[in-house]
């Protein structure tokens, strides 16, 4: 066996490759379409019209839909793959060994990018602040060609480094810039969404019109949920309409796994008390669904007249899913004769039940989808003589839809950052309480949230007050550009952003005697890769030879290495890494046996044998449940029968996948 080499070009050294699984999907559902050419697999368009018909094929110019000069290209460096890093930085985290939560420095189009392996189809909630498009500076530049170059100028890690380009309307590009830098944002951000997530975005007038069709195209304007209106303050300086709001733009990724989950709606009054009890007794008394209705009825009976919680006495059964009861399906004899009366057939006897002379409330489809669900929706007597009934859970009967209008004062949220990192860093925070609203509506206590334009950092704030009232899990990934602010003691966005954070979690975790568990962060920050590219001095070969036999570059760590193995191999970025001497080497376990490391920089044949042996043992011990990849340095070898006889070895103990750097 061979030990496969990871490369600068290697997918292995790379982010997800989006256009290749694009490609596979394509291969899926219709193979046909691929073909072969001189520069490697083709769509074939005129197979593409053949399948879907020349009427709804079109590249023409006259089509529906927003369009800009950049576009194309918005849409292709979306797909084009990173070959940077993120560098752990531990020194500036808090509680770095237990912490699940994330603070990345970084241009947030690169960091999105390097998240697609590990996060994709993981996060419940995106929460986005963007810079809004007045006709000033903003800063995300995006020059298309070489995202961490970008970065690095911006951050004035190079000479002549731009700390920020000029949009103005007197440029031409008043609107087209800011698509250019939302849209492949957008565009990675769908993809880190889970079937069931949601994705609100915080604009204002300028560019709600194209941001609400940038969000239909990316995720159908068949999942827009709202557009909210957040008012701020009570008066406005303009001398014609006083502007005291701002927009909040939601969608979701997929509207039906939404609808499934619940979420969107908010308790009413004495719900949650109601559903916190049902918990209770649901795990005393091991989901005894009898037992669970009978003390639930119990309870009912001693509340006060007058309760509000004696609202819900009607519930009378409960599945894993929650109480509910069989409401009216058919609704009230009202002498109406316009509703559809097609069967609904039993699902025992399989004969149509019976028919209230008024008809369903529900159509076919409804119906049929009510059917469908798990448990159905539908609650049926003993046979089809019976009319059936709907069956509502507690969450659907007793919970409202979130306003489309709300007022919050903005000053609370800035005397909050204020007391937290001083006065002058920030005029327009957002308000805590309306994140952790917004928080508690779409997520569960386990859910990730995840916010690209981080800011002072008020929604990883937002997520330590939620754990904290709810004693829950949730966990934050917050990524923003280390954006130069020319005056101390805060040198850049990001270090208020990390500040405004620490004293978040000191103050959530001591207020009002509530405890929470996680509190911390992990910091990163985006760089170029660990793995050295292939640079050819054309006038002294032997020394690009000798330069080139280490394929790490000089001053990274070998955490600063495993963290990239972590983003290219698709490991949550909190994994637990556990480190073990074996046969004089340090071995680094990722992820309970995942992932196996060993980065020392000698391997001796006569060491490779003990070595292999100790790692494969370590797995056993573990119990690796799957594949585990092992890595070494490819420079570490003495010489070519160290490393095939240390791939043997793993391999005839099950360690099938070895590659080196």
């Amino acid at each position: 066996m061979t030990i496969q080499k990871i490369e600068a070009q290697s997918s292995e050294a790379q982010s997800a490759d989006l256009i290749g699984d694009n490609i596979a999907k394509l291969k899926a559902l219709f193979p046909e379409l691929l073909t072969e050419t001189g520069k490697g697999i083709a769509i074939n368009v005129d197979v593409l019209k053949a399948l879907v018909g020349d009427a709804t094929a079109t590249d023409g110019e006259e089509k529906y839909g927003l369009n800009w000069h950049g576009k194309r290209r918005a849409r292709q460096i979306a797909l084009t793959p990173s070959t940077g890093t993120l560098r752990p930085c531990p020194e500036e985290s808090v509680d770095w060994e237990t912490t699940q939560n994330l603070m990345i420095e970084g241009d947030n189009l690169e960091v999105l990018k390097l998240l697609q392996k590990s996060y994709a189809g993981k996060i419940k909630l995106i929460y986005i602040d963007p810079p809004y498009n007045t006709g000033k500076d903003f800063v995300y530049p995006d020059n298309f060609q070489d995202n961490i170059k970008n970065y690095l100028e911006l951050t004035g890690q190079v000479e002549g480094g731009a700390k920020i380009t000029t949009n103005t309307e007197a440029s031409g590009r008043f609107h087209t810039d800011w698509l250019n830098m939302m849209y492949p944002r957008l565009r990675l951000a769908k993809s880190l969404l889970h079937s069931a997530g949601s994705i609100m975005v915080s604009c204002d007038d300028n560019e709600l019109s194209r941001l609400l069709l940038a969000m239909d195209e990316v995720f159908g304007e068949e999942n827009f949920i709202g557009q909210v209106i957040w008012q701020r303050s009570k008066k406005g300086d303009s001398k014609l309409i006083a502007t005291v709001h701002e927009y909040l733009v939601c969608y979701v990724k997929d509207k039906s796994s939404v609808l499934e989950q619940g979420i969107w709606r908010r308790p009413k009054e004495g719900a949650e008390e109601v559903l916190s009890k049902y918990t209770e007794l649901k795990s005393s008394l091991a989901n005894n669904h009898e037992a669970i209705r009978a003390a639930m009825m119990d309870w009912y009976r001693e509340l006060p007249d007058g309760d509000s919680r004696k609202s819900h006495k009607h519930y009378n059964w409960s599945d894993d899913r929650g109480l509910y009861f069989a409401a009216d399906f058919a609704g009230p004899d009202d002498g109406r004769d316009s509703r559809p009366r097609h069967d609904i057939l039993h699902p025992v006897t399989k004969r149509p039940c019976k028919k209230p002379s008024t008809g369903w409330r529900w159509d076919e489809e409804k119906t049929n989808w009510a059917l469908s669900q798990v448990p159905p929706r539908i609650h049926f007597g003993t046979d089809e003589t019976t009319i059936p009934t709907r069956r509502s859970y507690l969450f659907e009967i007793d919970s409202e839809p979130f306003s489309s209008v709300f007022y919050r004062d903005g000053r609370s949220a800035t005397l909050e950052v204020e007391d937290l990192v001083g006065k002058g860093w920030f005029q327009f925070p957002k308000n805590t309480d309306v994140l952790s609203e917004l928080i508690e509506l779409v997520t569960k206590p386990e859910d990730t949230v995840l916010d690209f334009f981080a800011g002072s950092g008020s929604t990883g704030h937002a997520v330590m007050k939620v754990n904290a009232f709810h004693q829950s899990k949730r966990r934050f990934v917050l990524v923003q550009l280390p954006e130069p602010t020319g005056k101390e003691p805060y040198k850049t966005i990001a270090d208020i952003t990390k500040q405004r954070l620490r004293k978040a979690g000191e103050k959530v975790s001591k207020g009002a005697g509530l405890m929470t568990k996680d509190v911390g962060f992990r910091v990163f920050k985006l760089d170029t890769s660990n793995i050295r590219a292939w640079s050819a001095n054309r006038q002294d070969l032997a020394g690009t030879l000798l330069a080139n036999l280490e394929h790490i570059e000089p001053g990274r760590s070998n955490e600063d290495v495993l963290y990239e193995l972590l983003l290219k191999l698709g490991l949550d970025l909190c994994v637990p890494i556990e480190q073990r001497e074996i046969a004089e080497k340090v071995v680094y376990s990722i992820g309970g046996g995942t992932l196996m490391a060993c980065l020392n920089e000698q391997i001796a044949v006569a060491e490779a044998e003990a070595l292999a042996i100790g790692m494969a043992a370590w797995r056993n011990e573990q119990g690796t449940a799957g594949d585990t990849t092992a890595v070494f340095r490819d420079s570490a070898f003495e010489n070519d029968v160290a490393k095939s006889n240390l791939a043997a070895i793993l391999e005839q103990h099950g360690i099938k996948q070895v590659r080196s750097l």
